[in-house]
């Protein structure tokens, strides 16, 4: 299939879809004339990056991975990949300490947020005279 069909059937851009191929995450046959074949497993491989971009995965990250990802409609952690289960461990770590720091920083703003109706409300009351 050429890469408006799989661009139709996976709701992908094209451009999106030759940036998942400058990055590694795609590998299309390239015909005679220069021209993207896909096969019908690059739909699924597809959805597993978008489904991994979701969860928060940079494209580098899934570059290391994408080899372990089969062409089942299902994303699964696969047997004998410990390469895949060691870098969403690793993402999950780096998400888990971002949610932390801006849970930290929300806290932080929720304070300052806390102090600001009152402040408002004296600066009406000292208008108003």
């Amino acid at each position: 299939m050429r890469i408006g069909d799989l661009a139709r059937e996976t709701g992908v851009s094209r451009r999106l879809l030759r940036y998942y191929e400058e990055q590694g995450l795609l590998r299309p046959a390239r015909l005679g004339n220069g021209y993207r074949e896909y096969a019908q497993a690059d739909v699924a491989m597809v959805r597993h990056i978008r489904s991994m971009l979701a969860a928060g995965l940079s494209t580098a990250v899934i570059g290391k991975v994408v080899h372990c990802v089969r062409d089942t409609d299902e994303l699964r952690v696969p047997s004998g990949c410990p390469t895949f289960i060691g870098e969403l461990r690793r993402e999950r770590a780096r998400i888990t300490e971002t949610i932390s720091q801006l849970e930290s920083s929300r806290r932080i703003l929720d304070a300052v947020l806390d102090t600001a109706p009152r402040q408002g409300e004296d600066a009406s009351r000292e208008a108003a005279l």
